[in-house]
């Protein structure tokens, strides 16, 4: 089931019909049954693998954390027996999930790999290649429950002693598909606490929910037609494949972001908060900025479950590099079974590299976040874009033939006829993105989003701006039947 589709709509009001008319404890069991219901809409037998995950961490966690009654002190430093007993149950949660999670997505991309690794040394082999349907989600979902697995082996979160609310934490079916990347300690007290309807929030809620939904249907959508013409073309001018590329990035913000939106929004009409997923990426000045801003559930799981456990930074510069790499190939890697995927995360670990390195050289501190003055950031931000969606061309383009010819186009080359499409389709994808830079725009202004707000809040909102919320509302809508692309996308990341 798609946030997009009229199923989805009418889930969502059965679900909300019902689910406020039930105790805390009927509320969760509610909720389990619906996000169990949304998943295996996509197919049944993708439930089988989700329940799977669930039981194997929630039991491996129990194992790790087998005594209630052990005062936390206690539990968050335990004895050298404790701890070897923990080790070998994450290695079983690591194992179970990450086996699961390589034969569905990497099984045929490493025997295609291996066979023409193989054929490039002459020798010519059959391996075998299996037919293998990626379950939509899978990378998100396992992530999350490892990062429990993960938190308990390490003392930092008590394993959670029911079954159900455990499996609800896992499979919540606002950000079970795309995330945001939950952590344990974030979203199961909201699990386990009672939650009651909010006016306030709801609004907050459906405001939230309508730019998503605005975002995806007639931005997204829209410029990803633009985007899918131009890759499909056979050899594009330099000025036809960076209007499909700047279509793309406009496309991949757009329709990841409203994923989010739609997420959160949902979230919070049920009483939930889901962490923040992107603070505006195309507004950053730097590598490390961008990825401060960009896919920030999945960046701060690499961060704290690979690289700080590498050594971060703190083993000196060259270490700190290494461990940079390793993390953003991995990064490349986990956004899917292609090399592509492997460029781009190794492009944007090289950019981490020379801004680390060049901080370092220059004696520059990378902590803080103060603000630049114009002269210096504009320039700045200008180069940044343009680097981003280099990687952007690296990650739509899986053919690396195409993918070499692309990077090798000069301008002013290609007939004027083509130069003045390419100019057209720019000017299109840069009109419909208008909406995403006045919101960045004025939240950089503003210095706080509006959905930045915190999901619970039980002061009364002055009915201005009570208004204001119903009129935004409105006209979202209004726009989403007017300019809805006729063509319906996927969300791009149901594919990672």
């Amino acid at each position: 089931m798609t946030f997009h589709s009229l199923d989805y709509v009418v889930f969502f009001l059965v679900v909300s019909a019902v689910y406020w008319r039930l105790s805390h404890h009927w509320q969760n069991r509610f909720l389990l049954g619906a996000s169990y219901l949304f998943y295996g809409w996509f197919e049944p037998w993708f439930c089988l693998l989700l329940a799977g995950t669930t039981l194997v961490d929630w039991f491996a966690g129990l194992k790790m954390d087998p005594d209630p009654a052990v005062d936390d002190a206690t539990y968050a430093r335990p004895d050298a027996q404790v701890r070897a007993r923990r080790r070998w149950w994450l290695v079983l949660s690591l194992i179970s999930n990450l086996s699961v999670l390589g034969f569905f997505k990497y099984f045929n991309f490493f025997v295609d790999s291996a066979q023409a690794g193989l054929a490039a040394l002459g020798l010519n082999t059959s391996l075998p290649v299996l037919q293998v349907v990626l379950p939509v989600g899978i990378s998100f979902y396992t992530f999350q429950s490892l990062s429990y697995t993960i938190d308990v082996y390490r003392g930092r979160l008590r394993a959670c002693r029911s079954l159900l609310d455990f499996a609800l934490f896992v499979a919540f079916f606002p950000q079970l598909v795309a995330g945001p990347i939950e952590r344990a300690e974030a979203l199961v007290p909201r699990v386990l606490s009672s939650r009651v309807f909010n006016l306030v929030v709801a609004r907050d809620a459906l405001v939230l929910m309508a730019w998503g939904f605005f975002k995806k249907l007639v931005i997204a959508d829209n410029v990803g037609v633009i985007a899918n013409r131009v890759f499909s073309m056979k050899d594009p001018g330099f000025e036809m494949l960076w209007a499909g590329v700047f279509a793309f990035g406009v496309q991949i913000y757009a329709d990841f972001s409203a994923y989010t939106d739609i997420a959160r929004g949902t979230a919070r009409w049920l009483g939930f908060d889901l962490m923040k997923n992107f603070d505006h990426p195309y507004v950053a000045v730097s590598p490390s900025d961008f990825w401060r801003r960009w896919h920030i559930s999945l960046s701060s799981w690499f961060r704290d479950y690979l690289y700080i456990p590498l050594g971060g930074s703190r083993h000196g510069l060259p270490r700190t590099l290494l461990n940079v790499m390793i993390t953003f190939v991995i990064s490349g890697l986990w956004h899917g079974a292609a090399w592509n995927f492997v460029l781009w995360g190794t492009f944007h670990g090289l950019l981490l590299v020379g801004e680390r390195t060049w901080r370092a050289l220059r004696g520059v501190s990378r902590h803080g976040r103060h603000r630049l003055p114009l002269w210096r950031a504009l320039p700045q931000w200008a180069a940044m874009f343009v680097l981003v969606h280099i990687g952007w061309l690296m990650f739509r383009e899986g053919d690396a033939a195409r993918l070499w010819r692309d990077v090798m186009l000069v301008p002013g080359t290609a007939p004027l006829a083509e130069r003045q499409a390419g100019l057209y389709l720019f000017l299109i994808s840069f009109t419909l993105s208008l909406p995403l830079w006045a919101h960045s725009l004025w939240t950089v202004w503003h210095g706080r989003s509006y959905s930045d707000r915190p999901a619970v809040r039980e002061i009364e909102v002055p009915a201005t701006t009570v208004a204001w919320q119903a009129l935004a509302i409105g006209i979202m809508f209004a726009t989403i039947l007017v300019l809805r692309s006729r063509t319906s996308l996927d969300f791009i990341y149901f594919a990672f």
